[in-house]
């Protein structure tokens, strides 16, 4: 099972600030997971990877690419609007916790962030 790519607190602030029901952003980023992780590779082999962890990776990508996954996902230009913004929100908590705050704010000068939650490893069976 992959994980998720956005904190719960990330949810519930971006949530308030696009106007979306809080309920309704985790289902969001549920269905748009459920495509971005089976283009993982995809991913990796296209897109400048700025993270790399244990549960999630974050890639950077063109504004078009909102547009197409919000078409793919059948949303709203609000709901898509507040999936990006929690992508945004996420990727700037990363930058944060990990000392890059100022090359993240860099990067988002010109592109947008992408966060992949990635499979959690599966226990050893001996």
């Amino acid at each position: 099972m992959a994980a998720d790519p956005i904190d719960g607190g990330v949810l519930l602030l971006t949530a308030a600030k696009a106007s979306v029901p809080p309920a309704r952003l985790p289902d969001l980023v549920e269905r748009a997971q459920t495509i971005l992780g089976t283009d993982l590779e995809r991913y990796r082999r296209h897109h400048e990877r700025m993270y790399a962890g244990d549960d999630r990776e974050a890639f950077l990508v063109d504004e078009d690419h909102w547009v197409r996954l919000g078409e793919r996902l059948g949303v709203t230009a609000r709901e898509r609007s507040a999936l990006r913004r929690a992508h945004e929100e996420q990727f700037r908590r990363i930058g944060r916790r990990t000392g890059r705050e100022d090359e993240f704010e860099t990067a988002l000068e010109i592109r947008d962030p992408l966060l992949v939650g990635i499979e959690e490893p599966q226990p050893e069976y001996e």
